[in-house]
């Protein structure tokens, strides 16, 4: 995610569906704009799901599509779902373009980082991107999109633009998170467009989720993420004993510290020790893990993760996308979860 792309303090809107009002003869009102906002501002929220409660649309797995980014770690070319599409993020080593995982596997990724010093810029889908993959979405009705965080990309800002030539049809969300918490995220979306939801239901959702979800990881090294401008308010991190492995945990949609700790089992050790105190085992948790070329350590993971959390549901084990990766660097591994009781 890019230089342009990644901002600290992105600005973005999603659009509100637009729908047939009746007005008294007596008292004829005018028509209401569309209104944007970033689902992040509670008295835009407040307007936006008063707005939706008169939309009434039942919203179905048939009717309704979801779109996310690849800064969740899904390949575009992999359907989880017959009503959902990835849309990838990209990336340059010089004059050299590729998408995430159309043009470059993680695994090339990090021999490429490995061998060079250059450091790839990422950058967004352009507006078009999101408009064609809308466009090809013709036989529903409803679109939800599930980005990255906009305060980490400026993907969600993008995505919004495109939506709002689609005449409300699409609506943008604003996960807050980043990597395979995201599909989490709409993991439960889907779940709700199995028995049937509403725009409102799916934004109360949002709203419970940024509030709830989690995503903890560490690091081999801070160079990538600092090498990136991504560091955020993990910097604090950056000055300690070699051979120490800081431990980062995304709150409100940027870097936070959580702590830095010498050797690499203990800083695993540490995520064991986040998922624990920070969730409760019964079948509504949901939880899963993402790595950086480090698959022997990430499955031994899930069957830690697996015996302290037994009644959960284990969803996910994928990689760091390129573009997201070259952030973190190889060695980088994650655990995210959310309870959607």
């Amino acid at each position: 995610m890019a230089p342009h792309e990644l901002q600290k303090d992105a600005v973005g809107g999603a659009l509100a569906p637009q729908e047939a009002h009746t007005w008294s003869r007596a008292a004829p009102q005018p028509a209401q704009k569309r209104a944007t906002a970033s689902f992040s501002n509670p008295q835009l929220e407040q307007f936006i799901l008063l707005r939706m409660v008169r939309h009434r649309m039942r919203l179905t797995p048939e009717n309704t599509a979801v779109v996310l980014d690849t800064a969740s770690d899904l390949p575009p070319g992999i359907q989880r779902r017959p009503n959902w599409r990835v849309v990838p993020l990209t990336l340059s080593f010089g004059d050299e373009t590729f998408r995430d995982y159309v043009d470059l596997t993680p695994a090339e990724l990090y021999r490429r980082l490995r061998s060079s010093r250059e450091m790839p810029k990422t950058s967004v889908p352009a507006p078009a991107e999101f408009s064609a993959v809308y466009a090809e979405l013709g036989d529903y009705a409803r679109i939800l999109g599930v980005h990255v965080s906009s305060r980490l990309s400026g993907t969600y800002n993008s995505a919004s633009l495109a939506a709002d030539d689609t005449g409300g049809r699409v609506l943008t969300i604003d996960s807050g998170t980043v990597s395979g918490t995201v599909v989490l995220l709409a993991d439960a979306i889907q779940r709700r467009l199995e028995r049937g939801t509403s725009d409102e239901e799916v934004l109360t959702l949002v709203e419970r989720f940024r509030r709830s979800g989690r995503f903890v990881y560490t690091l081999e090294t801070l160079e990538y993420l600092a090498r990136g401008g991504r560091i955020g308010r993990a910097k604090s991190l950056a000055s300690g004993a070699l051979n120490t492995r800081p431990v980062i945990q995304v709150v409100d949609g940027v870097n936070v510290p959580v702590r830095r700790l010498r050797g690499r089992a203990r800083s695993l050790d540490e995520l064991e020790r986040q998922l624990d105190a920070g969730s409760a085992d019964n079948p509504n948790l949901h939880f899963g893990i993402t790595h950086a070329d480090a698959a022997a350590e990430a499955a031994e993971l899930e069957q830690r993760f697996r015996r302290l959390r037994p009644q959960a549901s284990f969803d996910l084990l994928v990689e760091f996308a390129p573009a997201l990766g070259s952030h973190l660097g190889p060695g980088a591994i994650g655990v995210f979860w959310f309870d959607d009781a």
